[in-house]
């Protein structure tokens, strides 16, 4: 599997991903718009992996212990204080969630260790795959901006850390409404913001759940799996399914 993936990626990256356009056929035959513009999560453009680098680093054999703890209790705390109406912003979840986390491993969390690890999501770069891919999309004249649980500051600096500028629209932060992703008041975001009809508009999903709740939402989906997990069973499956954005790239202009 690992192979194809690689091979589909070189592929696209060449404009020649024949076996892509043929594994996408389905999807493109069901959809009855063109796409005209992608809304992304923030994950198939920023790699999360230096934050779990950092855990080890400051706790070291517990990072991934630690790390686990955390990214679980951070999905879990946004979906709980939207249900609750108790809405915060992404940094102070994270902030929050990392406290439970290390409480309930019993490790003594510093000032210090907490706010470099809650600030680095504030230094997140570009996956490598990911300048090359929107600038494709970008000629190829579709719009783009990030949808996602992250504070727009969060996202502007993952824009400047990467190089990215002129590329993505304003960011789309929930705190734009208050309520997390997958509440159907932060996916409507992006048909609003591209003023076009929600059947024109790819989400790009790093996570099952968020793909789940995009397709349910009433979005044509692409779930960029970089870390090949598992579908989640949710009722509701992606239009498509790839390693990385080079798959977004040809299932978008197989889509056209």
């Amino acid at each position: 599997m690992m192979t194809t993936r690689r091979e589909l990626l070189t592929l696209a990256a060449e404009g020649t991903a024949a076996s892509l356009v043929a594994a996408a056929a389905p999807a493109r035959a069901a959809m009855r718009t063109r796409i005209r513009a992608i809304a992304f999560d923030a994950f198939p453009i920023l790699d999360p992996r230096p934050i779990p680098k950092l855990a080890e680093d400051l706790f070291p054999g517990n990072g991934a212990a630690l790390t686990a703890a955390w990214r679980t209790r951070q999905f879990e705390y946004t979906w709980l204080r939207t249900l609750s109406d108790t809405y915060v912003d992404f940094l102070r979840v994270t902030e929050d969630a990392l406290v439970f986390a290390a409480r309930s491993l019993k490790l003594d969390l510093p000032s210090a260790a907490r706010e470099r690890l809650v600030h680095a999501h504030l230094e997140l770069k570009a996956w490598p795959d990911v300048k090359p891919a929107l600038t494709a999309l970008r000629e190829a004249g579709l719009r783009m901006a990030f949808l996602s649980n992250f504070t727009a500051p969060m996202l502007d600096a993952g824009i400047r850390n990467s190089g990215l500028e002129g590329l993505l629209e304003t960011p789309l932060s929930t705190d734009r409404v208050r309520a997390f992703k997958p509440d159907p008041r932060a996916y409507r975001m992006a048909e609003r913001a591209f003023g076009i009809d929600r059947g024109e508009i790819l989400f790009a999903a790093f996570a099952g759940w968020d793909a789940a709740g995009a397709k349910a939402f009433g979005y044509p989906t692409f779930w960029v799996n970089r870390l090949g997990q598992p579908t989640e069973e949710l009722g509701a499956l992606p239009d498509a399914t790839g390693a990385g954005l080079a798959d977004v790239v040809g299932f978008v202009t197989a889509a056209g």
